[in-house]
């Protein structure tokens, strides 16, 4: 029997998940001591049901997806609406050395997986889809590469990549937390706020009520967003450049922001702060709700040697790379946190991962302005460099043939 969740019913489901995880956070207190996301934790216990459900009652449910992908337009579009110039400007070094430690943890994770491939006695091509195909790129990489994988001969590439990219997704959430933590209680860090020498922090807090005036006009400017962002890629694609959707939205939100500051007109901060916040749980938590994982057991070993594999990679990659490069700050701590979402394979993972450090620690404004830009800009680009690369080494051909 199939069961299809659509409409209303799965943002019912998803709201349900996500108080789920928060009473079993906070009953669990190595949950909450390693600042695990509600919706992580609620998603899994939902996902773990349905495979449950599958497996005994031979019951197969399944969720009507258009609303997650809406939310994660939205949730971009609220970090392009808060992204001010001079915040840009001042993550100048800071961004330039994620992104070169960026392009390292590519190589690393591609190296990684050809050798778990080899190990397996498996085409090396597939050692990809266990690398950054599927962890830094996430489940729309997976998918791009997976087509082109089985055009090329490597069947079940995608469906490796599909699984790898979800439940990296789950390990990202998990172990980001408690890096980010760690690294605070460990070197006894606090947000440079304050100590007022934070050149990220404004300096008057935007403390107007939330009405439904600014709900309504955030709203408008999240759906511009939405359907400027889809006309730019439109134009684009038509010139033979693709870009991500969230991309662009969060570009138009970037040029609305801005523009309002240079005309005078100050946005409301905190409905756009709680809406993403809002989107962003509410993609989480339907992301990981519906993940079948009884699709993925007849590959369970290699996938998940494959996830532990990359995760104590990330994890080494976040505390002796990132903190360290980063100046051994509450900042660097925040964006270690993060940057172990994103390289596990999402944006919004390394989000929930900086919400969940500074819910309980503090703010830290510079970690969401310069990890953003390196998940949704320039990990897309330089992965496709570096898969680009290793398919042209001799191994790649070789085993091909």
């Amino acid at each position: 029997m199939q069961i299809e969740i659509t409409g209303l019913d799965v943002l019912t489901v998803s709201i349900a998940v996500i108080f789920l995880g928060r009473l079993v956070t906070t009953k669990i207190g190595a949950l909450q001591r390693y600042n695990i996301p509600p919706a992580v934790t609620g998603g899994l216990m939902c996902s773990l049901l349905l495979a449950l459900a599958f497996i005994v009652w031979d019951t197969k449910i399944t969720f009507d997806l258009e609303l997650r992908d809406l939310l994660l337009l939205f949730f971009f579009s609220t970090i392009g609406l808060t992204a001010r110039m001079r915040l840009l400007v001042e993550g100048g070094k800071t961004l330039a050395i994620l992104i070169v430690v960026a392009a390292g943890l590519l190589v690393l994770q591609n190296s990684v997986g050809v050798v778990l491939a080899r190990l397996f006695s498996s085409h090396p091509g597939y050692g990809l889809f266990a690398g950054s195909v599927s962890f830094a790129g996430g489940h729309g990489t997976a998918i791009a590469w997976g087509a082109e994988a089985s055009a090329a001969g490597l069947v079940g590439a995608a469906e490796l990549g599909i699984a790898c990219a979800t439940f990296g997704l789950v390990a990202g959430g998990i172990i980001g937390g408690p890096i980010g933590g760690w690294l605070i209680e460990k070197h006894a860090l606090e947000p440079d706020s304050k100590k007022g020498d934070d050149a990220f922090v404004e300096a008057a807090p935007d403390a107007r009520p939330v009405t439904i005036w600014s709900v309504l006009t955030t709203l408008l400017m999240l759906s511009v967003c939405v359907e400027m962002g889809d006309l730019v890629n439109r134009f684009l694609s038509l010139r033979g450049l693709k870009l991500p959707g969230f991309l662009t939205a969060m570009v138009v939100g970037i040029i609305i922001c801005n523009a309002s500051d240079a005309l005078g007109r100050q946005l409301h901060k905190p409905t756009i702060a709680a809406t993403g916040e809002l989107s962003l749980q509410l993609f989480l938590s339907m992301s990981l709700m519906s993940m079948q994982l009884w699709i993925m057991a007849s590959a369970a070993t290699a996938i998940m040697l494959a996830v532990m594999a990359q995760a104590l990679l990330m994890t080494l990659v976040a505390v002796y790379l990132v903190f360290r490069l980063t100046g051994r700050t509450y900042d660097s701590a925040v964006m270690a946190s993060g940057f172990a979402g994103l390289g596990m394979g999402a944006t919004p993972v390394a989000f929930a991962n900086m919400n969940a450090i500074t819910t309980r620690y503090g703010p830290s404004p510079k970690a969401f302005i310069v990890i953003p830009l390196i998940g949704a800009f320039f990990v897309d680009i330089i992965n496709a460099l570096v898969i680009k690369f290793f398919l042209g080494l001799p191994m790649m051909q070789q085993a091909a043939a």
